[in-house]
């Protein structure tokens, strides 16, 4: 027996250098890194994706896209008020500061999502009031009946009331105004993983929370430290994995999938997004500033806006993605509620027809015009921009294209009125529903409603459709209003479509699942 002891003390002490080992640390890199760490300043899907680590919401989706709880146990509609949703917490859930997570927490960070500053509140506009029942329920009343509602949460992040105050951040951090501040560095949440160190546009470091709530088989929690790093290039990304200095790539280019799986040891996993890569244009300020039209907005006329939608070939757009791309028609990705083939069919390109409508607006040699396109938050971006010029310029519209990194191109687009009077962009709909889009992008900017609608769109009875839709309970009734909306504001092309995007990750030694909202999911990878 005396001879099998060290035999055995050998084989824990190798189980235990496997488990807290040097290949449980992975170095993440993304193209950008997150604008803050604030949860409800901005729905930047960089930003979205590293807070996912640290925080977590009262529900989610499931790997075939199913409502899952995370915070919330159980959630359910009063039979004695159909407009009220209750929510049980989890028992038991702690922040990595170690208190525990309360219904004051949950209607605390549910408040501060709907705040003015914050960029997410569009996903709660629904709702009248948050209140607590009892130390672990919520109830959530909203102005109408509305049965889509916990589709909306798994967007809203749950962090800490007693932190965030005694902090000075009961409100979101504005960021385009306050890049800096107590909840852009700091974070407290009750996710897989904690914050160690944050050096903004450099690295930021995570580790493995121990005392984290779930003991979900599916999440594993392998991973015992994060080291996410922002780096623009994408040839530099794919080198540094190819090297073994990096251990996971979420943004791979198109033009890099094919070599990284011929790399031995590398998995690259694809899957479709849930958003839209898309142009958008001011249509409303009187003179664009970075257009040789003078006296006059070339974009407020709609013939204009269908000729550059025509010029732009998206079929084309799909080949030089490499296929890594689906051609779109509709701000809303195959997967939401309210989404057709019909409706997302991509308009043929026509050179000719966007010459004529050109013409007949006024415009028979065409124009000058500036694109903002950023640098670090859209896959494959600055590729997609510069075929859009050349495509445009078949048309006689000359195109000056402007790269900015995400937070100055984001800035840019959402001042009012715009710095950014032609840009690309994305919206990802984490709601999967029309209704998300209609309330960020087409509503009249003002309330809760409006945050991402750069165009600044105005129309007001197109505003008291798209606020009905929370209190239309008869899906059938819903879907006719749905695709009256959709069809209206095509019409409108403020913002038109290019494509749906194919994702890739690249991880060495390991494999990530495609998270369909570029949230890469880490505590659910298996190491091998």
């Amino acid at each position: 027996m005396r001879k099998r002891i060290p035999a055995v003390v050998a084989a824990l002490a190798l189980m235990l250098a496997a488990a807290t080992g040097e290949a449980r640390t992975i170095r993440w890199a993304a193209m950008g890194d997150a604008l803050t760490l604030d949860p409800h300043a901005t729905s930047d899907a960089g930003t979205q994706a590293l807070n996912r680590q640290i925080y977590d919401t009262l529900v989610t989706r499931g790997p075939k896209g199913e409502l899952v709880g995370e915070l919330a146990a159980s959630w359910r509609t009063l039979a004695f008020d159909a407009q009220s949703w209750e929510f049980r917490l989890r028992p038991g859930v702690r922040f990595h500061n170690g208190a525990a997570l309360t219904a004051d927490d949950v209607v605390f960070s549910l408040q501060r999502a709907l705040a003015p500053a914050s960029d997410v509140k569009a996903l709660l506009a629904s709702v009248d009031r948050v209140t607590k029942v009892d130390d672990l329920t919520v109830r959530v009343r909203t102005k109408g009946p509305n049965p889509l509602f916990p589709n909306a949460l798994t967007g809203v992040f749950i962090l800490s009331r007693a932190w965030a105050e005694a902090g000075g951040a009961a409100q979101p951090q504005d960021w385009r105004l306050a890049p800096d501040g107590f909840t852009a560095r700091n974070a407290n949440g009750t996710g897989p993983y904690a914050l160690v160190s944050r050096e903004p546009g450099v690295r930021t470091v995570l580790k493995r929370n121990e005392q984290y709530w779930s003991k979900d088989p599916a999440a594993p929690l392998e991973i015992t430290e994060v080291i996410h790093t922002p780096i623009r290039s994408g040839a530099a990304r794919i080198a540094a994995l190819a090297a073994g200095e990096l251990d996971f790539v979420q943004d791979v280019q198109a033009q890099d999938v094919d070599r990284l799986k011929s790399l031995r040891n590398v998995t690259v996993t694809t899957g479709n997004q849930s958003g839209t890569v898309f142009l958008g244009l001011d249509a409303v300020s009187p003179e664009l500033k970075g257009s040789g039209v003078k006296g006059k907005n070339p974009f407020a006329d709609r013939r204009v806006r269908q000729a550059l939608s025509l010029a732009v070939n998206r079929i084309a757009l799909q080949q030089v993605l490499r296929g890594q791309a689906v051609p779109a028609g509709a701000l809303v990705p195959p997967a939401a509620t309210g989404w057709s083939r019909e409706l997302d069919q991509a308009p043929a390109a026509d050179a000719a027809k966007a010459k004529a409508l050109l013409a007949e607006a006024g415009y028979p040699e065409g124009f000058t015009v500036t694109l903002h396109c950023p640098s670090d938050a859209i896959v494959d971006g600055e590729v997609i921009c510069q075929e859009v010029v050349g495509m445009l310029a078949r048309v006689g519209i000359v195109v000056n294209l402007v790269m900015l990194p995400k937070a100055q191109a984001l800035a840019a687009i959402q001042k009012s009125p715009p710095e950014a009077e032609f840009f690309l962009a994305a919206f990802d709909v984490p709601a999967l529903d029309s209704e998300a889009v209609f309330a960020a992008l087409y509503h009249t900017r003002e309330g809760r409603y409006g945050a991402m609608n750069a165009a600044r769109f105005s129309n007001p009875e197109l505003d008291r459709k798209i606020e009905a839709l929370t209190t239309t309970v008869d899906p059938a009734k819903r879907a006719i209003a749905v695709a009256e909306i959709w069809k209206a504001v095509q019409e409108e092309a403020v913002y038109f479509p290019l494509v749906h995007p194919v994702l890739a990750y690249a991880a060495r030694g390991f494999e990530v699942a495609v998270d369909p909202e570029n949230q890469p999911r880490l505590k659910s990878v298996p190491l091998k």
